[in-house]
This record gives C-alpha cells, sequence and structure tokens, in this order.
C-alpha cells in the first residue's frame, strides 16, 4: 500500500513539472511572439534578420510594410530630393557710361613787345619781359602743347642783316626762359625774321633815325609766341 502511494506522488510531481515545464514554454514563445511583433522583419535565434534568397528581408507580418531600405534591398535606389527651382535673376540694367570729352585742339597766339622784353638794340631781357614771359608760361598750364613757335622781329633801322642776327639772338633769349620755366626744349620752334614783316606800313615813320622815328618803329621790334596743342579738360 506504501509503494503504491510513493508512487502516486512521484507521478504527480512528474505531471506537475511536465506541467509547468509546458506553461513555461509557452510563456517563452508568447514572449519571443511578442518580441516579434515588434519587430518589422524576421529574426532567427541569433537576432539576425532572415533574408531570401535574392537578399530581401522576410516580412514578419505584423504592422504596415515597412519602407524600402538600402539595408533589405540590393536594388533600392534611394529617392532623390527635389531640386528647388532656382528662378533667373532680373537683369541688371547698367547705366551707359559717359565717355569724357575728348580735348578739344587749341591754338593760342600771344605777341609780345618787343620794348616790353628788350631795350632798343638789345637782346637781353628787362624786368617787365620776364614777367611777361611769366604770365604766358603761366598760362601753358591749361594746354598740353605740341608745338611752341616762336618769332624773333626787329624794326628797318640798321643793315638787313644786323637785323637778322638780332631777331635770332631775341627769339633764342626768350626760348632760353621759357626753358628755365620748365617748358620743354624740344617742343620750341625759334626763328628769326629780321625787318621782312614789320607791322608799320612804309608811310607811316617816315624821316631818318631819330628818337621820334624810334617809337614809332616800335611795334615792328617783337617777338610772336603761338602755342599748338590741346586745351586739358578739368
Amino acid at each position: 500500500m506504501k509503494k503504491s502511494f510513493d508512487q502516486k506522488q512521484i507521478g504527480l510531481a512528474v505531471a506537475c513539472a511536465l506541467a509547468l515545464g509546458i506553461l513555461s514554454g509557452a510563456a517563452s514563445a508568447q514572449s519571443a511572439n511578442d518580441a516579434a511583433k515588434n519587430k518589422a522583419f524576421v529574426n532567427d535565434s541569433r537576432g539576425t534578420v532572415v533574408r531570401s534568397g535574392f537578399g530581401l528581408c522576410w516580412h514578419s507580418g505584423f504592422g504596415p510594410p515597412p519602407a524600402p531600405s538600402a539595408e533589405c534591398d540590393p536594388n533600392y535606389v534611394a529617392p532623390v530630393a527635389p531640386v528647388a527651382k532656382i528662378e533667373p535673376a532680373a537683369p541688371q540694367v547698367v547705366a551707359a557710361l559717359t565717355p569724357p570729352p575728348a580735348p578739344k585742339p587749341v591754338a593760342e597766339k600771344l605777341t609780345l613787345d618787343a620794348d616790353t622784353l628788350f631795350d632798343f638794340d638789345k637782346a637781353t631781357l628787362r624786368p617787365a619781359g620776364r614777367d611777361t614771359l611769366d604770365a604766358f608760361v603761366g598760362k601753358l598750364k591749361d594746354i598740353s602743347p605740341e608745338t611752341i613757335i616762336t618769332m624773333g622781329h626787329a624794326d628797318r633801322i640798321g643793315s638787313v642783316g644786323y637785323n637778322q642776327r638780332l631777331s635770332e639772338q631775341r627769339v633764342a633769349t626768350v626760348k632760353d626762359y621759357m626753358v628755365s620755366k620748365g617748358v620743354e626744349s624740344g617742343r620750341i620752334y625759334t626763328e628769326g625774321k629780321g625787318e621782312s614783316q614789320p607791322v608799320t606800313k612804309a608811310e607811316d615813320c617816315v624821316g631818318p633815325k631819330s628818337a621820334k622815328i624810334i617809337a614809332c618803329l616800335q611795334p615792328d621790334r617783337r617777338v610772336d609766341i603761338e602755342v599748338i596743342g590741346t586745351r586739358i579738360v578739368r
């Protein structure tokens, strides 16, 4: 009788153990199923996503199908972000530049009285003559000279040869002074005309040499200066 009771106890214990094992297995399976439900793809026992022969991930069947990705699709092509349309820039209006006015050709002519520049029968500059030339050189600041023509003249008193030399000496003196004031020597052309181009007429100063005749012939003792160039626009 006792042996029969022991066998019953053993059987009951075994039955309990089996029941507990079944319940434990069911709980584990339920836990695994719950975990699978939380995953979009099927995982093996190591937690690795199960793939098909084509490298595609198996959808677990829980929830909506996951979006395609490079991890689960060998042929996955990433979507290209839409390119923002760039509107062409408005054309810029460039104001037309007004070209500066072209330099204007200019011819300046100045006749200097020889009595202002020189004493009678002399080729040495007087103080008043230097002042007159200083004023003339000052005018050249507004002109870009190409050529400065200077011509010396003499009256008819004296021989033709003497008056020629005197006119050349006077015009050379004028050139030297202008060069000393900064005028380029190569731009100054000089020529002595002697008594060949008088301003007075033959009937204006009639009579032998005298103070009156010398004064009458004063316009013939002169130096003409003419500047040819362009006026500087400021």
